[in-house]
C-alpha cells in the first residue's frame, strides 16, 4: 500500500476538519471532489471515532493511519497495554503477532531494541508506518511468521510477547490455547529457549485452569479488568523464577484498588462460612470472581457466603479495602409490582441477579422496572431459598 499518498497536507487536513462529521455523508459530499483517496480518509474519521476511548492518544495523532475496524477492535487499549508494559525492561524485545502494535509500543518503551512481527501485510504496513513515526530507527519489522524468524535468529530476547488470534476461519471465537494461531503450546520449547521471560496475551473467556494444563510451566495469570469488566488475560513466565509457586493476580485498572493476589492452593484450602443477609451485601470485582477467589475472598476480608454457588458476601460492618461493590439492604422484598412502585416512583432501578430463580432482564420485565437510578434490585440465593433485596451503593 502506498502510504506516500495518504501522507500529504492536505489528506490530513481534510481528516482534521471533518472529525466530527458523519462519514457516510463525507462520501456523498465529496465524491470527486479531492485530489486523495476519499474512502481511506473517510475510513480515517470513522476508526479513530470508534476508537475515542480506547486509544486517546493515537487517535488524536492525525499522523497515524487506521486499519480495519476489526484490527482497532481486537487490539489491547492504551490503558491496558501500559499496564502490561510495567517494570519490563532489557536489551531486545519481539512480539511475534504485532497487530496495530499498541501492545508492542508501550511493551518496547523499556527496551533498547523492538522487533515487530505480522503475517498480515497491509496491517503490517499501517503498523510499520505508525511505529517509525512515534518513534523513529528503534524498531525492526519482520513481514511474516514470527515463530520462522524465532527459529531461524541468532538473537536472544529479554521478553517475547505473543496475543494469538482467537478466530478461526470462519470467524468463530476460540478459547483453547492450541486452537489459536501461533500455537504457543507446540511452540512452548522454542519460546522459552529463546527469551528470559514470556507473556502472553489471551482471550478473557479461558479457563485459568485450563491454561495452566495447557501450559504447566506458567508461573503466574493476571487477570485485567476495567471498569469491572474483564479485558484479557495475561500468561507469565520467567527463567529466573522457574520452580516458584504458582501465583493468581486479579486488578482492575480503574478502581484504585491493589491487585487481588493469591496462590491457586489457598483457594482450594479456604473455608467459607454460611449466614444469612446483614446489613451490607458485598459483590467481588469481576476478576476476582473470574480467578476463582470464592472462598478465600470472603476469608480473607471476613465476610459470610450467602450459598455455595451464590457469590456473593455479607456482613454487618465493611471495611473501605475490600475490592468489589458494597451495598447496603434496606429491606428484603417480595417479587411484586405493587411493593416496587412504593420503592421506585420513577420506575427506575439498577437490578442484579446472582443465582437468582431468573436474570436480570426477565425480573425487570417482571417487575416493570427500567434501568438508572440510585437505587438497587438484588436477586440471589441463600440458604432459606430465593430472595430480594433494595440496596443502595456505598462503594
Amino acid at each position: 500500500m502506498p502510504f506516500s499518498e495518504f501522507n500529504t497536507a492536505e489528506f490530513h487536513q481534510f481528516v482534521q476538519d471533518h472529525l466530527e462529521e458523519d462519514p457516510a455523508g463525507l462520501l456523498f459530499k465529496y465524491q470527486g471532489k479531492v485530489a486523495f483517496d476519499l474512502k481511506m480518509a473517510v475510513q480515517q474519521i470513522a476508526a479513530r471515532a470508534k476508537a475515542a476511548k480506547k486509544l486517546p492518544s493515537w487517535s488524536k495523532n492525525l499522523n497515524l493511519l487506521f486499519p480495519a475496524s476489526i484490527s482497532v477492535e481486537q487490539s489491547s487499549s492504551e490503558q491496558t497495554a501500559s499496564f502490561k508494559s510495567e517494570g519490563l525492561s532489557g536489551n531486545y524485545l519481539i512480539d511475534l503477532t504485532g497487530g496495530f502494535g499498541v501492545d508492542f509500543f508501550h511493551l518496547s518503551q523499556g527496551f533498547a531494541k523492538g522487533i515487530y512481527c505480522e503475517k498480515q501485510p497491509e496491517l503490517f504496513e499501517i503498523a510499520r508506518h505508525n511505529l517509525s513515526t512515534l518513534y523513529p530507527d528503534k524498531f525492526e519489522f519482520i513481514n511474516g511468521d514470527g515463530l520462522d524468524f524465532l527459529r531461524k535468529t541468532e538473537l536472544q530476547f529479554d521478553l517475547i510477547y505473543a496475543d494469538p488470534a482467537r478466530r478461526g476461519s470462519g470467524n468463530q471465537k476460540l478459547y483453547k490455547l492450541q486452537d489459536c494461531e501461533p500455537n504457543v503450546v507446540d511452540a512452548w520449547t522454542l519460546l522459552r529457549s529463546k527469551s528470559k521471560k514470556i507473556l502472553v496475551k489471551v482471550s478473557p473467556m479461558l479457563d485459568l485452569t485450563q491454561a495452566w494444563n495447557e501450559l504447566p510451566e506458567v508461573q503466574k495469570i493476571t487477570v485485567v479488568s476495567v471498569r469491572n469488566e474483564v479485558k484479557e488475560l495475561v500468561l507469565h513466565w520467567e527463567k529466573a523464577k522457574i520452580g516458584v509457586k504458582r501465583m493468581i493476580s486479579a486488578i482492575d485498572l480503574e478502581s484504585g484498588m491493589p491487585p487481588f493476589e493469591f496462590d491457586p492452593s489457598t483457594e482450594n484450602q479456604a473455608e467459607s462460612k454460611f449466614e444469612e443477609v446483614g446489613k451490607y451485601l458485598i459483590e467481588p470485582l469481576a476478576g476476582i470472581l473470574k480467578a476463582g477467589s470464592f472462598k478465600l475472598f470472603g476469608e480473607r476480608f471476613g465476610l459470610k457466603k450467602l450459598a455455595t454457588n451464590s457469590h456473593l458476601y455479607t456482613s454487618d460492618t465493611f471495611s473501605t479495602g475490600i475490592p468489589g461493590r458494597i451495598f447496603e439492604v434496606l429491606q428484603e422484598i417480595a417479587p411484586k409490582k405493587q411493593g416496587i412502585k412504593s420503592l421506585s416512583p420513577s420506575g427506575k432501578a439498577n437490578v442484579i441477579c446472582r443465582n437468582y430463580s431468573t436474570g436480570a432482564e426477565e425480573l425487570k420485565k417482571k417487575l416493570g422496572l427500567k434501568d438508572g437510578g440510585e437505587d438497587y434490585l438484588i436477586g440471589t440465593m441463600t440458604a432459606s431459598g430465593y430472595k430480594l433485596y433494595w440496596c443502595t451503593r456505598v462503594q
